[in-house]
């Protein structure tokens, strides 16, 4: 049977706000240098995954670090204002980094970034004092320890502490996903067993089934061409990823919560990649040509809307 319906033909395309309202009022108050919209804004998501996911992509917005400290000034006792802070600085540093090897990353990049980390760290850990219930800082100081390498333990301890804010986050797992990962001195390994154990551990239905989907796809982009290929249509990885689907985007319990639309595209990519048609095809249709740049960066970082026009036309027919 067809989870999704007919399949979908929209023309392809990539959405800054992700297609949700809230995302792109919050944006449009952080481009537009408006606190007070974006305090009002913040305020009404309860504190959790839904209040990091909009924060982490309104962090990326350009210009948030000119104005904010003088919001903080102005309002010395406000965490959240240090919270928007700390993220955006976390996101100013990776920017300066660039998504590229570390050995193609200049020494001045290092510099920068390891600056801005730094203060960031300064900020995130102050707001965990003021506010010890809240999960943010701590999702946030998992993505500055990765660029400052403050080693695994550490890695662990801070994942650690989000989850223990709130179980089932998946933006806190991804972070760990990648802390355990061969690139980033983890191995193989350890990824698809920390995947397969938190998809597990969590309950029917939960988007923390992306997890498996997102390590099938990092050993994928590992290996050399010809032998990603033979890897992800191996017998026990296809069944890995419908099992996963099975536990998290397929349950009836599932639903689509904010964010769902990377979760589609990355099992979207990681069927297609298997040879799974039928599968990926029926992703394509509900994501009716909603791109999202991951894990589509994989193949084509610059142009995320060509892979995917690419691999929905493959598996459509």
């Amino acid at each position: 049977m067809r989870l999704f319906g007919r399949f979908s033909r929209s023309a392809p395309r990539t959405d800054p706000d992700y297609w949700d309202p809230d995302l792109a009022r919050l944006r449009a108050a952080a481009g537009g240098r408006d606190w007070s919209a974006m305090r009002e804004r913040l305020s009404a998501v309860p504190e959790g995954q839904e209040r990091t996911w909009l924060l982490a992509h309104a962090a990326k917005t350009a210009g948030i670090e000119e104005w904010i400290p003088a919001v903080i000034a102005a309002e010395p006792d406000s965490a959240l204002a240090l919270l928007v802070s700390g993220a955006r600085r976390v996101s100013w540093a990776w920017e300066a980094r660039t998504r590229a090897r570390a050995t193609n990353v200049s020494r001045e990049q290092f510099q920068t970034f390891h600056e801005r980390l730094r203060v960031a760290e300064e900020q995130l850990y102050e707001v965990a004092e003021r506010e010890p219930d809240w999960v943010a800082p701590w999702y946030f100081l998992q993505m500055s320890g990765r660029g400052l390498e403050v080693g695994q333990d550490i890695s662990r301890l801070r994942f650690e502490a989000a989850v223990k804010r709130c179980p089932e986050h998946l933006g806190a797992h991804q972070q760990q996903l990648q802390q355990v990962c061969a690139k980033w001195s983890g191995s193989h390994e350890e990824m698809h067993a920390f995947a397969r154990t938190s998809m597990l551990n969590a309950s029917q239905g939960s988007a923390l089934g992306e997890l498996v989907a997102i390590a099938h796809l990092e050993q994928w982009g590992e290996l050399e061409p010809g032998e990603d290929a033979k890897y992800i249509r191996r017998a026990d990885v296809v069944a890995e990823l419908h099992e996963a689907a099975d536990r998290s985007i397929r349950h009836p319990t599932h639903g689509r919560p904010r964010g769902w639309l990377n979760t589609y595209n990355s099992f979207a990519m990681a069927f297609s990649l298997a040879g799974e048609k039928k599968a990926a095809a029926e992703l394509f249709n509900a994501i009716d040509g909603r791109v999202t740049e991951f894990p589509w960066q994989y193949i084509n970082g610059a142009d995320p809307v060509k892979p995917f026009r690419t691999w929905r036309d493959a598996v459509g027919g």
